[in-house]
């Protein structure tokens, strides 16, 4: 690599791109239903597959089908405010290598996470894996009220970025790089599908190779 490009980024996405704290969430989030006996319901590893990468507002629409929001907002609130606090303190399984993947790509390029998570979820991932140096800015749903492709073009019209890629794992994140006018690196490895990626990678140590190809091409 030739040195950091000025208005060139990566854009990440969070879980199930960067690391997975489906066991987290899961032992979080049960602590709180069990609080409630009017919450029956516990959620699985194998639920949450389904649900990372939504909104807390759409997950409890999917995990309440049959209440009112005014049921299940405030619980799923109470929900990440817990999540935002334990994780914070105890982080989740990164994906492999992505210590070293980060310090190689921040040399050349600005990084910034896109997330639907709530406020204090990706403070919290920065804070516990010391990653907060290493990325520029960041921009949620949890905070703007606006989904994901215009959280991207959000993002990229308050830091003066020229040239972009992003990267996930779901076809949800597909729509939101399309939205945004952006390539999309589909991360195969994570929770979900993507239809039709610019790049794929199987690992975040092809990350590096796939982004400046596509960066070369814009």
């Amino acid at each position: 690599m030739k040195g950091k490009q000025k208005n060139q980024a990566i854009i990440f996405d969070l879980d199930g791109t960067m690391w997975d704290s489906r066991e987290e969430v899961c032992r979080i989030w049960n602590r709180v239903f069990e609080k409630y006996p009017e919450v029956p319901l516990r959620v699985t590893m194998e639920d949450l597959n389904q649900l990372m990468g939504k909104t807390m507002l759409e997950i409890g629409k999917e995990l309440f089908p049959d209440r009112e929001e005014s049921f299940h907002v405030p619980l799923m609130d109470e929900c990440g405010r817990a999540e935002a606090v334990y994780l914070r303190e105890s982080g989740a399984k990164l994906y492999d290598n992505i210590e070293k993947i980060i310090t190689l790509l921040k040399e050349n390029y600005d990084l910034y996470i896109v997330s639907n998570c709530q406020e204090g979820y990706i403070e919290a991932f920065l804070e516990a894996h010391g990653f907060t140096d290493a990325f520029k800015d960041y921009e949620l749903s949890g905070r703007t009220g606006l989904n994901k492709g215009e959280n991207i073009k959000l993002l990229m019209e308050r830091n003066g970025i020229s040239r972009a890629v992003y990267i996930g794992d779901t076809a949800g994140d597909e729509q939101a790089a399309r939205q945004a006018g952006i390539p999309f690196i589909y991360a195969t490895y994570g929770f979900g599908q993507a239809h039709h990626p610019d790049r794929s990678i199987d690992s975040l140590s092809q990350l590096p190779e796939a982004a400046a190809d596509l960066l070369e091409m814009l």
